[in-house]
């Protein structure tokens, strides 16, 4: 087991990353404040995992919750589903609530534990590589709104992280890929040498080679971590971490939450910025070019639907929390490894890109 810490001061918190994990209850008992606890988790994961779970808790009064799964979901109705829980269990202040599940799931399990009763404890137990590598850490919780993806939420640690790598031998091979999409994010705008590793080893991940899998989630996690630590609320830095997700949350919001996942939305989105970066002349054309085929070498989309038309889709980008005194902002790249915030590009140009990046162009 490798243990991170993100560190925030009196909000710091270990992500636990290894084989076994769920089957160790020390590592879950010893971030919980009181004897209350809901688990909060998916049709899907629950057959799966959450009894091992239950057993970890023993002693503990535990209630679970069982959502419907998808992106669909993530939103206000589903969230007072889970007020409704914690409200008719009567649990108080002292409750822990354990989010069992993907990126949805701690979402919206943290976002609940953000509001209730103005803020409880909350714990991630990922279960996909995308909240393994990225959504289970920082403290960003939230829902979606029809007009926009993760427009309402609120910054709120959890007391840990526990990334069992064993789960994702229960993963299908979409929502892998999906994942594979945020760890090639980290080594385009902060991690050159973490680049070449994944261009040498980027099979390896698709096939899930364990060994390969693991160093990718602890680079990941770390890379993760240092930006969290440096910059908590997204105030300059850790907006870096959102290369590609302006264009991806369009793709999201446009064609209806759940028919693109997370990370294929993310992946065109990266591929249109580093075009983007290129053609404003900040990358250079050899690199946009890595980045793009690095991604297609995952099984990941490099093109943006065809379904929205450009003007549609800058509609969709602009609604989009790096928008300041009405000005887009975009995370594009000056080098593999260097990424830049700026709103100096031109609006000719971003509509240039988003044609020549859509399907069949």
């Amino acid at each position: 087991m490798k243990t991170l810490t993100v560190e925030l001061g009196e909000r710091s918190y270990p992500i636990y990353i290894g084989s076994g994990l769920l089957d160790r209850p020390d590592l879950l008992t010893g971030h919980v404040k009181s004897r209350q606890v809901l688990v909060v988790t998916n049709q899907i994961v629950a057959p799966l995992y959450l009894e091992r779970v239950r057993a970890s808790l023993e002693g503990y009064r535990c209630e679970t919750i069982v959502l419907p799964d998808g992106e669909e979901y993530k939103n206000m109705a589903t969230l007072m589903r889970i007020f409704d829980a914690l409200l008719g269990a009567r649990f108080d202040r002292g409750v822990t609530l354990i989010a069992l599940g993907g990126g949805v799931i701690g979402d919206i399990t943290g976002f609940a534990a953000a509001c209730y009763q103005r803020g409880v404890s909350f714990i991630q137990i990922p279960t996909t590589l995308l909240a393994q590598v990225d959504s289970s850490v920082g403290g960003k919780t939230g829902v979606n709104h029809p007009l926009g993806k993760n427009m309402i939420g609120a910054f709120h640690q959890p007391q840990c992280v526990i990334a069992d790598t064993d789960v994702l031998n229960t993963l299908n091979e979409r929502e892998l890929r999906a994942g594979i999409a945020e760890i090639i994010k980290y080594g385009l705008i902060c991690d050159a040498e973490f680049f070449l590793w994944l261009e040498s080893n980027i099979d390896r991940l698709s096939a899930r080679d364990a060994e390969a899998l693991a160093f990718a989630v602890e680079r990941s996690c770390r890379d993760k971590a240092a930006v969290v630590a440096a910059d908590e609320r997204e105030g300059g830095v850790r907006a870096l971490l959102n290369f590609g997700h302006t264009f991806g949350h369009a793709v999201e919001t446009g064609m209806g939450y759940g028919a693109w996942l997370h990370g294929e939305a993310v992946a065109a989105g990266m591929c249109a910025a580093a075009e983007l970066s290129a053609r404003e002349g900040l990358l250079a054309p050899a690199d946009a070019r890595r980045a793009i085929e690095l991604i297609a070498r995952a099984g990941l989309p490099v093109r943006l639907p065809r379904e929205i038309d450009p003007d549609r889709f800058l509609e969709l980008m602009a609604v989009d929390k790096k928008v300041q005194a009405g000005k887009l902002r975009l995370i594009l790249l000056k080098s593999i490894g260097v990424a830049v915030m700026t709103g100096q590009f031109e609006l000719a140009k971003l509509r240039e890109c988003i044609e020549a990046r859509r399907e069949g162009a």
